[in-house]
């Protein structure tokens, strides 16, 4: 983990000289040079300082840069077919996936499955059946559920136009064991 190389764009960005940072924190100079240049690590109260100082929260100090935002632009979506579905994929790697599918009239998302994690739905267009065990709801555009994917489970278009669905989903399973 690079922290001091993180503290040292953040400082950069903000204009911010090394002489205004040690005014700032009572930190010398020397000490922050050593921890820009990753030769020593910070206590969590001096990180806690230099990040109140750098306007940041501290965890963004300690993030993986895996771990940082990341961005999917809308031209550069992943678009695939899956059991004759369109999916677009909107969220890039990680335990989080986001994606839409659209289901024509009486499609479904699989036959009824399991699998681990939780989802989340929100019907953008149309009206859906979704069932889990007992559970059974008619959701329409604007209405959302969730639910533990442990259970079996399936989402079907119920509706006489196409239905679109926004899901969310964690879990470190591969997204088309989900599907």
């Amino acid at each position: 983990m690079e922290i001091g190389t993180k503290i040292r764009a953040i400082r950069n960005r903000k204009k911010m000289t090394i002489a205004q940072m040690s005014d700032g924190t009572g930190l010398s100079k020397g000490f922050i040079s050593n921890v820009e240049n990753n030769n020593t690590s910070p206590s969590i109260s001096t990180l806690s300082m230099i990040a109140t100082y750098l306007g940041v929260p501290m965890p963004y100090l300690l993030l993986e840069k895996e771990q940082h935002m990341r961005v999917v632009r809308k031209n550069s979506r992943t678009k695939s077919t899956f059991n004759g579905l369109n999916v677009e994929h909107l969220s890039s790697k990680g335990g989080l996936k986001m994606l839409i599918v659209e289901l024509p009239p009486e499609a479904t998302i699989g036959e009824p499955h399991a699998h681990e994690g939780e989802e989340c739905h929100f019907v953008l267009e149309g009206k859906i059946l979704a069932e889990q065990g007992e559970d059974t709801v008619i959701a329409e555009a604007g209405d959302s559920f969730s639910w533990n994917a442990s259970v079996p489970h399936f989402v079907k278009n119920v509706g006489e136009e196409k239905a679109v669905v926004l899901i969310s989903i964690y879990s470190d399973a591969d997204l088309l064991d989900m599907l």
